[in-house]
């Protein structure tokens, strides 16, 4: 269901970007639904009520950061948590990158 070809799970992404998608309440509550997995779009709409337009621009900030990806299934399209992105959000807090000697 997740297109594993997306381009955009694969690229290196900048922490501030990452920070500033997880930052905004809407798509932490994205974040949130897809982390029991993959949903469509519709099923988004009815957890998040919001403007069809104002989802779309988030979900595309989301897809952005490398944090979901999107299949289209007939003229359905669904959302799932990209690879790695548990790890990309963690990466990008600031002092992930530097090693902690004991």
């Amino acid at each position: 269901m997740v297109d594993a070809t997306d381009p955009v799970a694969a690229l290196e992404v900048d922490p501030v970007t990452v920070l500033a998608a997880v930052a905004d309440p809407v798509r932490w509550a994205v974040l949130e639904l897809l982390t029991d997995g993959p949903r469509c779009v519709c099923s988004l709409q009815e957890h998040i009520p919001i403007a069809g337009n104002l989802l779309s621009y988030h979900l595309k900030m989301l897809r952005t950061a490398g944090l979901v990806t999107s299949s289209r299934r007939g003229r359905w399209v669904d959302y799932a948590l990209a690879h790695g992105s548990q790890e990309r959000m963690r990466a990008a807090l600031p002092g992930a990158r530097v090693e902690v000697s004991s």
